[in-house]
């Protein structure tokens, strides 16, 4: 009998996505309404950072750190067919994740490594988490994502690093980094579960026609990924970067239409997923147009943060949430409106770095944000805190 069959505790601490999930959620909303204020000249927040740089660094490490907690810790048993993390195991991890919150929020009290090792504790346990199981169970295939999980890791302490100079972190390396290493880790995850969630949903339904396997073309596709990575975390604004991303958005666009998504439009737990990983593609412009001189760097940049990796984790946690827990894989329309204002947010920001005197945009853009965030944690607060339904 695994540990998760074991446990008789709160159902809140019985799966990893529960804790993480909601308060990544919380968090995600919290923070913007703090951001708003410090752009407003408020001091809210004893930090080291500067607004832009601590804006950044919540949203990468803070809100995406907390996610990928859930999924991995929601995954890894699926993968393995070992137990999953429950009670306290999972609490501390939980509390791994608020210490790296709340000591990033008084950093300008505290010493900046004392910070950066508070910070990282839940990354490190994760990557010891993963290695073990990946270990025990053989499952080699899963590496890339411990590499890429430990390389996001890493950049945070290099983000800290950064900070510790007192320039502005958002603009260093340690940034460039972690965005490439969260780009990549979606291209390769989006890559196995949205053809794979295609394919299941379509087989139903008798479609003659399922998504593309994974092939050589593929392949190339993550290659050239990799390059123009490479190239943007060292050279983010060159001409040679510049052509990568474009040919990078160009192949994942490709890739994309291999995966039959217009076929999904009648369920938007599944185009939800096309539509941000076409985010994904989308960036790869972005950064290319940023690098050309066309738009303004951090709206570009947006297409990728609050896009993709925005776009495609509400998409995991909403399905997630609803598949662990017995539910109904299908989007209601309160989950479809978080999905619209989350990608009208995204719209917004960037016509906001096309228009940059029009400040409504920007207020729209941070509106819709709250409304997806606060959305999710209000309508998902029964299906992550009560027990799993009975008849489920």
């Amino acid at each position: 009998m695994s540990q998760t069959h074991r446990y008789q505790g709160p159902a809140f601490f019985s799966h990893g996505f529960r804790p993480f999930f909601l308060l990544s959620a919380l968090w995600a909303g919290l923070a913007m309404l703090i951001w708003i204020a410090m752009l407003g000249g408020r001091a809210v927040l004893p930090v080291a950072f500067d607004p832009f740089s601590w804006h950044a660094h919540e949203f990468l490490y803070g809100y995406l750190g907390g996610v990928i907690g859930g999924f991995v810790l929601t995954a890894v048993p699926n993968w393995t067919s070992r137990p999953a993390l429950a009670g306290m195991p999972l609490a501390g991890l939980v509390a791994l994740w608020l210490l790296g919150r709340g000591a990033v929020a008084v950093s300008g009290l505290l010493d900046w490594r004392l910070v950066m090792l508070a910070d990282l504790g839940l990354g490190i346990a994760l990557c010891a988490y993963l290695a073990r199981e990946i270990l025990r169970g053989q499952h080699w295939r899963n590496l890339p994502v411990l590499l890429l999980i430990a390389l996001l890791t890493a950049s945070n302490a290099l983000f800290h690093l950064d900070a510790s100079d007192g320039g502005p972190a958002f603009e260093g390396i340690g940034l460039r980094l972690g965005l490439a290493a969260a780009v990549a880790l979606i291209s390769l995850i989006g890559g196995r579960i949205i053809p794979t969630f295609t394919r299941n949903w379509l087989a139903k339904r008798d479609a003659d026609r399922p998504p593309a396997a994974f092939g050589r073309g593929d392949a190339v596709v993550l290659a050239l990924t990799i390059l123009a990575l490479l190239c943007f975390i060292i050279q983010p604004q060159s001409a040679p970067t510049s052509w990568l991303m474009l040919a990078g958005g160009a192949a994942h666009l490709w890739r994309l239409s291999r995966w039959r998504g217009l076929a999904t439009l009648p369920e938007p737990l599944l185009w939800v997923l096309h539509l941000a990983y076409g985010l994904l593609a989308l960036g790869f412009w972005a950064e290319a147009a940023a690098g050309f001189g066309w738009i303004a760097p951090a709206a570009g940049r947006h297409v990728w943060l609050a896009g993709a990796i925005g776009l495609m984790t509400l998409a995991v946690m909403t399905r997630a949430s609803l598949g662990h827990t017995g539910r109904a894989l299908h989007a209601g329309g309160g989950t479809t409106a978080l999905y619209l204002a989350l990608a009208g947010s995204v719209v917004a920001r960037l016509l906001a770095g096309v228009w940059p005197g029009q400040l409504w945009v920007l207020h729209l853009s941070g509106t819709l944000w709250l409304l997806a965030f606060f959305g999710f944690a209000l309508l998902y607060l029964p299906v992550l805190t009560q027990p799993r339904p009975a008849t489920a």
